[in-house]
């Protein structure tokens, strides 16, 4: 019986759910990629603006980012360069409709892990966060 237990404990240890944090202004998109996370088993939070997300980063841990490049306040790349001058172990995925590939370009040479142009279906978006959290730093 104790066996049993103790086998139980290290299974929570090992499985703690990553802690993901969506930076998305408009309301549908972010409770759908919110809930799409939450449902893979993510531990999910969300900011509507740039400098919301900064003061999340500041005082908590989040093992990924995903950055929408427009965003009020400070842009998605505002946000992605707070965390690589911070050295934040934070992974980012940045998601946008109308930037293009300039954007893209610029915010990889940054650290952007990935890049994902709207308009995206669930499974895209999930891909691209379980490789990203796969990635070695």
């Amino acid at each position: 019986m104790g066996e049993g237990f103790r086998v139980h404990m290290n299974m929570n240890e090992t499985e703690k759910p990553k802690r993901i944090l969506v930076v998305e202004d408009e309301p549908g998109l972010r409770m759908v990629v919110e809930s799409e996370i939450a449902r893979a088993g993510y531990d999910v939070q969300s900011v509507v603006n740039g400098l919301d997300a900064i003061a999340r980063l500041s005082k908590d841990k989040f093992d990924l980012a995903i950055l929408d490049v427009t965003l009020p306040g400070k842009s998605g790349i505002e946000v992605l360069q707070f965390i690589r001058d911070r050295r934040m172990p934070t992974k980012v995925i940045m998601i946008t409709g109308m930037e293009g590939l300039s954007v893209a370009i610029k915010a990889v040479k940054l650290g952007a892990n990935d890049y994902i142009p709207k308009p995206f279906d669930a499974e895209y978006l999930l891909t691209s966060v379980r490789t990203v959290l796969r990635q070695r730093r």
